[in-house]
């Protein structure tokens, strides 16, 4: 299926929306194989978005803006990916505490951006890799909430090159702000904090499986509890409004005889500020760590926790059906 032409994944798209119109809140899009170098790409955000180009659909389509990857400067060497990501965690606090906060708040609280609806995505990895595949989400996005503060917790779109990724939607009066993020504030009074303070000491083994994916497993679950909203994956594209959503995770695979889900995703979250399993998400995190085993600190995390929790006053939250977030496999 993703080997074919965008404009005949835009096309499904479409059909997907109109035969599931109840029930249907987004679709991951992964990888292609077949997808365009950054290196050779120039585009605008919305030239390149098929299904932003239906005349029913208009987004950026008054965009002018453009830029090209080819002008960002490249690290000069590789390195291991839980090196890098352990630098992350040490350098990227070297802002006072109150910067991150600051700057959130302004952000929201603006009284020219009021923010109906708060939604955070996190980009842990370099610009290289961020592309049209993350520009359609964003874009999805803001079709369905036009209203909605977006931030994007990364350091990497901190930055020149990234706020000219940012401008065409920042241009068409879409409210989106990238920020780098200082875990010790994000990470505070949680047990996210102590497991962080133990990974700087060397007093946590960061194993095989990425770090930066890890944090970012981690990272999505305290921004969620420090500041209530949504929380969706730059591979996601959102198909229909989350307004009316509280307090919600999606099931990827559910058995249709006993009517019961065999495993949640983490790839859409959508919580209060404070939720009682956000805090146990987070401590499972903490206390369950293991980097060697993919999915662990994931997706079989919040399995885990919603398993043991539910039914338990004071945990009150609903599960959707695959239907909802991935009514298309991720593996293709």
């Amino acid at each position: 299926l993703f080997s074919l032409p965008t404009s005949f994944f835009a096309l499904f798209l479409l059909l997907l929306l109109s035969y599931n119109a109840f029930t249907v809140f987004s679709v991951h899009v992964p990888k292609s194989p077949t997808t365009t170098t950054l290196s050779n790409s120039k585009f605008s955000s919305s030239l390149n978005s098929p299904l932003f180009k239906n005349p029913h659909l208009p987004l950026l389509q008054n965009s002018t803006e453009s830029f090209s990857f080819s002008t960002i400067q490249r690290p000069s060497r590789r390195v291991k990916k839980h090196k890098r990501g352990l630098r992350s965690v040490r350098s990227e606090s070297h802002f006072p505490v109150p910067f991150f906060h600051a700057r959130l708040k302004a952000f929201f609280n603006n009284s020219h951006s009021s923010c109906k609806e708060r939604f955070f995505m996190t980009w842990i990895s370099s610009l290289k890799g961020f592309g049209e595949r993350e520009l359609f989400s964003m874009e999805s996005l803001f079709k369905s909430h036009p209203e909605a503060c977006l931030v994007i917790v990364s350091k990497s779109l901190d930055s020149n090159a990234g706020t000219q990724i940012l401008k065409p939607f920042v241009s068409n009066g879409f409210k989106v702000m990238a920020v780098a993020p200082d875990f010790g504030y994000i990470f505070k009074d949680t047990h996210a904090e102590t497991w962080c303070n133990r990974l700087k000491e060397g007093n946590v083994d960061p194993g095989e499986v990425s770090l930066g994916q890890n944090l970012s497993n981690l990272l999505r679950l305290a921004l969620l509890y420090k500041f209530g909203g949504t929380y969706i994956d730059l591979d996601v594209v959102v198909l229909k409004s989350f307004s009316k959503l509280r307090n919600t995770i999606g099931a990827q695979n559910f058995d249709t005889k006993t009517g019961k889900w065999s495993r949640l995703n983490k790839a859409v979250l959508i919580f209060d500020k404070k939720h009682p399993l956000l805090f146990k998400f987070i401590e499972e995190f903490a206390l369950t760590f293991d980097g060697n085993k993919w999915g662990h600190n994931g997706p079989y995390l919040i399995s885990r926790v919603v398993s043991r929790v539910s039914g338990r006053p004071g945990f009150n939250f609903t599960v959707l059906p695959p239907s909802a977030f991935y009514p298309v496999d991720w593996r293709g």
